[in-house]
């Protein structure tokens, strides 16, 4: 059996913090920011997508421009709180925001949840 040199392997963190930085680097946390923005806004896109529902149909109801549902879809702009949990209800998805125990609620330790 051929033997493998395992010092050339590498794992999905160790390429992207060569490509990024690490998670604590501005680079890195910039880098996380825009991966869950982009994460969150293929959810909704494809919900939307699934309920065969142009951009502008959700925008109507939440009262949003189809530009920013657009955006949000994409992970380009920084979504208000307020404004991603109109979008998530005008798509009939059930949103709740958990916080870690901690003393400051950051982007970090806020975390999502989608229920289908």
């Amino acid at each position: 059996m051929r033997k493998i040199d395992t010092t050339k392997l590498h794992n999905a963190n160790n390429i992207l913090e060569a490509k990024y930085g690490k998670e604590s680097t501005a680079s890195g946390d910039e880098f996380k920011k825009e991966a869950i923005a982009y994460y969150y806004g293929e959810i909704l896109k494809e919900k939307r997508k699934e309920l065969k529902l142009t951009q502008e149909q959700p925008g109507e109801k939440t009262g949003l421009k189809r530009s920013y549902i657009a955006k949000t879809e994409k992970g380009e702009t920084d979504a208000q709180i307020s404004n991603f949990i109109r979008i998530t209800q005008a798509l009939g998805l059930k949103f709740s925001l958990l916080c870690e125990e901690t003393r400051v609620v950051t982007a970090r330790n806020i975390l999502f949840r989608f229920l289908f």
